[in-house]
């Protein structure tokens, strides 16, 4: 037959079958009886001496990458923490050379026990750093110190890159060519900064030159209010040279220079 080319079709909610319901007398009073309760023990807790709680001293080879660490952050004034990639030999070779030329020294951090800089395996890897320190080291003693917002920075491998002298100009040239090791934050005379704020630092001009030009400012307001000052008692003399000049030339102190006629 014919059917619509719409139908309606109505459909019925579907009857709901789980109710809470009370549970039974009888097996309220089973499961109270059938209840498990742990024994109590012969001696009460409080009764019972306190557990020892062994102090693991740190050993002198623990002590030693502490003391360097503690005295890397405070003999320099540069203090650049940098995200380490696996490179070849020759180009960290060559990293190390070219920063040193400008007295900035080559510091890495391994945060994993056991982890070495190339993740080749090799311990000759730990001749070209000064320290290593894991992260039961470096956290600790940056977690007692000023530099404590340095943490975040410390993930995996690392490396810091220190100097005496805020040489954060130079230091920029040279990771410019090493794409394998990125800047992530530094702190440069006790301020810490991003790396957008090394950059910007390092477009700052040196400090002589700044000095210079705060000086040249300073100094140019006093200079023009003693020419100011100064102004009014030159042109007084001035006048007063002139008039006694023409005075003396006409001969006659005691009357005005006569004016002569143009005709």
């Amino acid at each position: 037959g014919w059917l619509p080319a719409l139908q309606l079709v109505r459909r019925g909610s579907k009857a709901v079958t789980r109710h809470w319901k009370a549970m039974h007398f009888q097996r309220q009073k089973l499961m109270a009886v059938t209840e498990y309760l742990p024994p109590r023990p012969a001696v009460p807790p409080r009764c019972l001496p306190r557990p020892r709680v062994e102090i693991q001293e740190e050993d002198g080879y623990t002590r030693l990458l502490k003391r360097q660490v503690e005295e890397v952050f405070r003999s320099s004034r540069m203090v650049a923490v940098c995200q380490y990639n696996s490179m070849p030999d020759e180009d960290l070779v060559m990293m190390q050379h070219y920063l040193r030329k400008h007295n900035i020294e080559v510091k890495f951090v391994f945060n994993e026990v056991g982890a070495d800089p190339g993740g080749k395996g090799r311990r000759d890897w730990l001749l070209h750093a000064s320290f290593q320190a894991v992260s039961q080291i470096v956290r600790p003693v940056l977690a007692q110190s000023k530099y404590r917002n340095l943490l975040p920075l410390f993930v995996c491998r690392n490396i810091l890159l220190v100097s005496p002298e805020p040489q954060a100009k130079e230091m920029l040239r040279v990771l410019k060519g090493v794409p394998q090791v990125n800047l992530l934050g530094a702190c440069i005379d006790d301020t810490i900064l991003s790396r957008q704020g090394v950059e910007n630092f390092a477009r700052l001009p040196s400090l002589e030159a700044s000095q210079g030009q705060t000086v040249g400012a300073l100094a140019l307001l006093p200079s023009q209010t003693s020419s100011l000052l100064q102004s009014g008692p030159w042109l007084l003399t001035a006048l007063l040279d002139e008039h006694i000049r023409r005075l003396r030339d006409t001969g006659n102190p005691g009357e005005p220079p006569q004016e002569q006629g143009t005709g």
